[in-house]
């Protein structure tokens, strides 16, 4: 890992914790339990994906949270279990020999250990025509962030998984003008989750259709294009904002050099939590393109914790 004359030096850890979802604070809580005083880089976006998610209503104990309250809930646990929080950006890694080595935005040089990567994932883009040009302009991929402004509006959500739906019944709350645009002949939502949506008057589904492109007067979005798969007509209809929902991507480029990953890009797991690198382990999205819930994650937060302690002990 290159290095820059700037670099300082930080004290060394017995362990590092990469990211600051519910993978991450999950494990950090463990690790600090085990008054291993793990370090937690938290990243440009700290508390993750469920800090732009309204009631989260399947977190056991739980019967409603609001997704931010219970990152912060999380990271208050951790801190109290003996855990620090650096706000900062991972921008190279080292992980060819111990001590592990990761160099930060504000070019801190820090050792471990041992490394647990909870980077999580970022939504997916259509990439299209139109989508750069009206991004911030009525085409996002978060609901919960622009929703309010967009009261009585037409909006399109794309996508038929449980991000779609959770994004198509809470913008019901501002408009009875929602309509999903999925690619599919069916949902690929929860059963849970397609009932909620299927049973509600002021949504709309148009199935088999592929968003061809996002259409404006310059300043804001107002139409998509999409090609009906089944008789290849382009239609379109109108639209004051569209909310991507078509799923993520793994953060995971950094170790692109460094781990074993997947040709999706989720990172490899040899032995339970364990990299291709023994030492370094992983958890959360990065790791899992499957169930990608938030008590999922936290569970495998634990399982990495509970490695690399039991690995720490046999250095």
């Amino acid at each position: 890992m290159n290095t820059t004359k700037n670099t300082t030096i930080s004290a060394h850890h017995k362990v590092i914790v990469v990211g600051s979802g519910p993978a991450a604070l999950t494990a950090a809580i463990y690790l600090g339990r085990a008054q291993l005083n793990p370090l937690v880089i938290e990243g440009d976006n700290p508390g993750g994906q469920l800090m732009s998610t309204t009631a989260v209503e399947n977190w056991p104990g739980e019967l409603s949270i609001m997704g931010p309250q219970l990152m912060m809930n999380m990271r208050k646990h951790a801190q109290h279990m003996g855990s620090s929080f650096m706000l900062e950006m991972v921008t190279a890694v080292d992980f060819s020999q111990r001590p592990f080595k990761i160099l930060t935005s504000k070019n801190k040089q820090l050792t471990a250990d041992t490394v647990i990567v909870s980077t999580g994932a970022n939504p997916k883009r259509l990439n299209c025509a139109g989508e750069q040009e009206y991004w911030a302009k009525g085409v996002s991929t978060c609901a919960v962030c622009d929703g309010a402004l967009y009261k009585d509006k037409k909006i399109v959500i794309i996508g038929g998984g449980d991000t779609a739906m959770e994004d198509a019944s809470f913008m019901t709350h501002f408009t009875d003008k929602v309509t999903i645009i999925q690619i599919s002949e069916k949902l690929s939502a929860s059963a849970a989750m397609q009932k909620k949506v299927l049973e509600n008057p002021k949504v709309t589904i148009i199935y088999s259709a592929a968003v061809k492109e996002f259409l404006g007067n310059g300043t804001h979005l107002t139409h998509i294009a999409y090609e009906d798969k089944r008789s290849a007509k382009r239609i379109e209809i109108p639209a004051d904002a569209a909310f991507l929902a078509i799923g993520l991507t793994p953060n995971t480029s950094l170790f692109k050099n460094q781990l074993e990953l997947t040709p999706y890009g989720h990172i490899v797991q040899k032995q339970n939590t364990q990299t291709s690198i023994p030492g370094i382990f992983a958890a959360g999205d990065v790791v899992d393109s499957r169930y990608r819930q938030a008590i999922t994650s936290s569970g495998s937060g634990c399982m990495a914790a509970l490695d690399a302690e039991r690995y720490l002990s046999c250095l």
